[in-house]
C-alpha cells in the first residue's frame, strides 16, 4: 500500500532527476521537468499521462481522482505555512483546493519575498512533509544520507 510518506519522498526524486517546473502544463515539454502535483502523481500512480503536457483542466481532473495523489498533496499542503484557497463546488460549499495550493506555492513569490522556493527549498518542503506524514502515522521516520 503507498503512503503519502512514501510518494512524497518519490516525488521529490523526480523532481530531483527530472526538474521543478513552475510555467504552464504539469509537464515542461522542452525539458520534462514536473509541476509539484504532477511529481506526486507520477510517484503515486507510476504512469505520466499525455496531458500533464498538453491540457491543464483534465490534468486537474486526473490528479483529483488519484487518492493515493491527493493524500501526499494534502500532507505536503498541511504542511506548509500558507492555508489552501477554497474552491466554491456548490453554493454555500466550499472545499479547500489542495492542488492549487501546492502549485501555487512552488511557484510564487511570496509575501515580503523576493523570490519563489528554490528547487531545493521546494524538495526541503517535500521531505519536511514526508516526515510529518511518517510521525503521524506512527512510522518509524526514514533516514537520508547527508
Amino acid at each position: 500500500m503507498t503512503t503519502p510518506a512514501g510518494t512524497l519522498r518519490r516525488a521529490e526524486h523526480l523532481i530531483n532527476f527530472r526538474g521543478l517546473h513552475t510555467g504552464d502544463q504539469f509537464i515542461d515539454q522542452a525539458t520534462n521537468a514536473v509541476d509539484v502535483a504532477a511529481a506526486i502523481f507520477v510517484a503515486a500512480e507510476g504512469v505520466v499521462p499525455y496531458e500533464f503536457y498538453v491540457d491543464e483542466v483534465t490534468s486537474l481532473e486526473i490528479i483529483a481522482a488519484s487518492a493515493p495523489a491527493m493524500a501526499a498533496i494534502r500532507a505536503l499542503s498541511d504542511s506548509l505555512n500558507t492555508e489552501a484557497c477554497v474552491t466554491e463546488i456548490a453554493p454555500g460549499y466550499d472545499v479547500p483546493d489542495y492542488i492549487e495550493h501546492v502549485c501555487n506555492w512552488a511557484a510564487t513569490t511570496p509575501v515580503f519575498g523576493t523570490r519563489p522556493p528554490s528547487t531545493s527549498e521546494v524538495i526541503g518542503a517535500i521531505l519536511r512533509a514526508a516526515q510529518a506524514a511518517e510521525s503521524l502515522a506512527g512510522v518509524p521516520a526514514q533516514r537520508t544520507a547527508a
